[in-house]
């Protein structure tokens, strides 16, 4: 009898791993959350500024995680955690999803800041573009503390030598942004970096990196979305 349980019981379980890992989808997502051995996981995307809820993973006893689902084209989508009772804002990791193998590994303690993402060339490529865009939030930051100090001083001097290098601080990232939509046009994350990042630019330059863009990503979810918002730039500006 103990013998025909115990054969039961395994029958069970390789049902229920099968039944798991022949779960329909085109995107496997795989990794782990150190420090975290209980809790639950979100996977969403962004529509029409509306969170879309794709899939849920529950954490409970190993840090490890895994699930699939159909991912229709590359796009931006968040990894989000649900803490519980904690008030830190650290709960999503954004990530630039493409069908495949991916592979998120982070710590609970910094679960954006220490997320290490890979098995997606789009993310590769949005990886670059972070760094570019860390480097001019920092000069940003530092003309904020020049700008504080002198709140107390006030030195017309300083005050206007600080607005001229926002200003330029400001063309710099219209102008790298651009660049870099442009360098890349066979990623779908290039027309997602021109409507997120620079949406108020010059019309000439956003038709620049739409027409640049491989026929491939000009259909995609972003690309289709960028030719949109130049037609509506457009008609706004002919009235």
């Amino acid at each position: 009898m103990k013998k025909i349980v115990t054969i039961l019981l395994v029958t069970i379980l390789v049902a229920c791993s099968k039944t798991e890992s022949n779960k329909p989808g085109n995107l496997e997502i795989s990794g782990s959350i150190e420090g975290l051995k209980k809790g639950k996981l979100y996977i969403h995307k962004l529509n029409d500024s509306n969170l879309v809820f794709l899939d849920s993973i529950i954490i409970s006893g190993k840090s490890n995680f895994e699930t699939k689902f159909q991912l229709d084209e590359p796009q931006m989508l968040y990894l989000s955690l649900d803490r519980g009772t904690t008030e830190s804002i650290d709960n999503s990791i954004p990530f630039f999803a493409e069908p495949g193998k991916m592979k998120i590994e982070t710590t609970l303690e910094g679960f954006y800041s220490n997320a290490k993402i890979t098995g997606s060339e789009n993310q590769k490529v949005y990886e670059k573009f972070l760094k570019i865009k860390s480097k001019l939030n920092d000069e940003k930051l530092e003309l904020l503390e020049k700008e504080l100090k002198n709140k107390t001083a006030k030195n017309a001097t300083i005050t206007e030598e600080i607005q001229n290098k926002r200003d330029k601080l400001t063309i710099r990232k219209y102008l790298y942004t651009a660049n870099f939509a442009l360098i890349n046009p066979k990623y779908e994350v290039s027309p997602y970096i021109a409507l997120s990042e620079i949406p108020d630019a010059n019309i000439k330059l956003l038709d620049t990196i739409n027409k640049m863009l491989v026929p491939k990503v000009a259909k995609s979810k972003y690309g289709k979305r960028l030719k949109e918002w130049i037609m509506e730039r457009k008609k706004a500006e002919e009235k």
